[in-house]
């Protein structure tokens, strides 16, 4: 492969590791806002309004991060009954084959949520509740992970082409 292809993989590939670890470190802050609204409603007898709607968006943002990931770590799931019987040059042609899905599924998922960011954003788009936040950082990180995802896609494409020649990308 040549030489620009393997910089973007290995680039596509770190940065998927570092928005991995960020999105790991995600889960302690959320546990942190639900002991803070726990700590505050039982003990104090003082609700916080904030805490399940900012866990709510932790947890949002925890799946997003976590989809590029979750391709580059190849962690997600897979209908194995022909797979596995196939050789790993096989694998390789039919993961080159299947992605294309995968690809033309995250561009009908990123066009639908820059059309919600647009929509929130034109409307100062909020959740109902007594907390009353935007909905716009979030809808952001959903589409900027979305791109990452169809970023590491367009790797991952790469590598299964290297694969299917018997070449390693690494």
């Amino acid at each position: 492969m040549p030489y620009g292809i393997r910089v973007y993989v290995r680039l596509m590939d770190r940065l998927a590791d570092w928005v991995g670890l960020v999105a790991m470190y995600l889960i302690f802050v959320m546990i942190g806002v639900l002991l803070t609204d726990v700590v505050s409603d039982k003990i104090f007898s003082l609700p916080l309004h904030w805490c399940v709607e900012v866990a709510q968006f932790t947890l949002a943002a925890y799946y997003f991060m976590g989809g590029a990931k979750t391709l580059k770590d190849n962690d997600h799931v897979r209908m194995d009954l022909f797979y596995a019987t196939l050789s790993e040059r096989n694998q390789a042609r039919m993961d080159a084959v299947t992605v294309f899905c995968l690809i033309f599924y995250l561009c009908v998922m990123l066009w639908g949520s820059l059309s919600s960011l647009s929509y929130s954003w034109a409307t100062d788009q909020r959740l109902p509740s007594i907390w009353n936040p935007s909905l716009v950082p979030i809808k952001v990180l959903m589409v900027g992970c979305l791109i990452l995802m169809l970023l590491q896609s367009f790797s991952l494409l790469f590598k299964y082409v290297a694969a299917s020649r018997g070449e390693q990308l690494e």
